[in-house]
């Protein structure tokens, strides 16, 4: 495994068309986009990394996992009266699709479901202690207490936050928020800016690995079933407009994130984490997805078959 990543991150290496950062939010425009990590966590705990995987970034989107899989700890399939299961054929900011479906976003992925999930999982409370406990979930299921939020990298979505808000808005206008559209927000923005390496972020997902298991820990974080249901929304809606691409191309579960990182799951065999942060066209990480097709052309880990 070692030699295979030791490969993939000398071929990127070499590779010109990088893709463009994120230059809608400051802080991510100013991010040196020659840099490459990755690391790969096997279900014994057994971790193999290259490159920077111990540099940490702003895991942006990523972060949707985890929120999905709080809220459907706390609420269950209640979830689904808030968000829907399709993949949206959008981009992750669109608003198009929420005039015509009542407020209601399409999936948990995009941002508007992202922030009717976190909406769900407040219950009452204020967004300090909702922030602290998503906080707390990730550094749970990563089993890494260092995991911290980047209040520069929040603050600068704060203020720039017109497209979001009126997202948000929106839905609040179909009686689809139910607290405060501004605390949402704030909790929203900060829960994007969580800051992790691809070290803390493949062990963050090894319990979608093993049937909702971390294995490396001996402590089960959600049911069989429930890890199932969210790796195929990973697989049909975690690369937004780009999902369907990504499934051809690699054929993993997969949440990208604006800051250029890849959560990649393979099922029964590993966790991945990749991160470059120059992205496509799409606002997924360019090198990101070139470098989980090799993973997977190696490995045979695409749940397509060899």
């Amino acid at each position: 495994m070692q030699s295979i990543l030791d490969t993939i991150t000398a071929t990127m290496a070499l590779r010109t068309q990088r893709g463009r950062v994120a230059d809608y939010i400051p802080q991510l425009a100013s991010v040196d986009p020659n840099q490459f990590g990755i690391a790969v966590v096997l279900p014994d705990g057994q971790m193999f990394s290259a490159g920077c995987a111990d540099k940490l970034f702003s895991i942006q989107s990523i972060s949707k996992v985890f929120t999905l899989t709080m809220a459907l700890g706390k609420i269950g399939d209640a979830v689904w009266s808030h968000v829907g299961r399709e993949p949206s054929g959008d981009p992750f900011n669109s608003i198009v699709q929420l005039e015509h479906e009542g407020g209601k976003p399409r999936n948990p992925f995009i941002n508007a479901g992202a922030i009717a999930i976190v909406d769900a999982i407040m219950m009452g409370h204020q967004p300090k202690e909702t922030l602290a406990e998503i906080l707390q979930f990730l550094r749970f299921v990563a089993n890494d207490e260092s995991i911290f939020i980047d209040d520069k990298v929040a603050q600068s979505e704060l203020l720039h936050r017109d497209r979001n808000a009126s997202l948000a808005h929106f839905m609040a206008s179909f009686g689809r928020i139910k607290h405060s559209v501004d605390h949402v927000l704030g909790t929203y923005f900060h829960q994007c800016a969580i800051t992790m390496s691809c070290q803390q972020l493949a062990n963050a997902g090894q319990f979608l690995v093993s049937d909702g298991m971390n294995l490396s820990t001996g402590i089960r974080v959600v049911s069989p079933q429930r890890a199932r249901r969210i790796n195929s929304l990973m697989l049909m809606c975690g690369h937004y407009d780009g999902s369907g691409e990504f499934a051809y191309r690699v054929g993993l579960p997969g949440k990208s994130g604006v800051g250029g990182g890849i959560l990649a799951i393979a099922p029964g065999n590993a966790s991945i984490a990749v991160w470059s942060p120059g992205l496509d066209s799409i606002g997924n990480s360019k090198l990101g997805t070139e470098a989980l097709e090799m993973l997977v052309q190696h490995t045979g880990w695409s749940i397509f078959g060899h």
